[in-house]
């Protein structure tokens, strides 16, 4: 299908009767990140899918669904840490359903990224991510917590560029 005027590619991939595909905000967000618009910028997936099929269905997806032609979600995941995945996904052990407790925790130990330098996007209807991580996973010295931007409808263009904007806003572009 199409990948946003940039060329034919893998759009969606089949898990038993349901298509998994990207949200457009988000083939739009790791095409920037993959043409370097945002030097600097590294990304990693925070996902508690619920049970560990559902975590092999959803990597698997990652390595097939294409960002441009050619490269796949997987690919630019793992372009960030020089390959090594960094990737949170699942509920099991050591993860759990509650992010701010293990999956931005292990993030931050695993990337050294700090957790006032993270923007974190979620689409979750059930619970509020957001609030948890945003005001749980806080750095000792600053007592800030990642930037956060609730997407209920999916990361759609808007969000991805209220979730830039709000970041920028909030720690000055850095």
């Amino acid at each position: 299908g199409d990948l946003g005027g940039r060329g034919e590619g893998v759009t969606g991939v089949m898990s038993g009767s349901d298509k998994i595909s990207l949200y457009p905000g988000a083939l739009l967000a790791l095409q920037e990140y993959y043409d370097g618009k945002y030097p600097g910028m590294k990304i990693a997936a925070a996902s508690s899918a619920d049970t560990p099929f559902a975590v092999k269905i959803g990597r698997k997806a990652l390595t097939m669904l294409e960002v441009v032609p050619g490269v796949s979600v997987w690919d630019c995941l793992l372009s960030s840490w020089e390959g090594k995945d960094v990737n949170q996904i699942g509920r099991s052990p050591p993860l759990s359903s509650d992010k701010a407790a293990t999956h931005f925790p292990i993030l931050r130990q695993m990337t050294s990224v700090r957790f006032d330098k993270m923007l974190f996007f979620d689409d979750c209807n059930w619970g509020d991510h957001c609030t948890m991580v945003a005001t749980r996973c806080l750095e000792p010295d600053s007592k800030l917590g990642p930037v956060t931007l609730k997407t209920p409808y999916g990361l759609r263009e808007a969000e991805w560029r209220a979730g830039m904007a709000k970041y920028a806003t909030e720690r000055g572009g850095k």
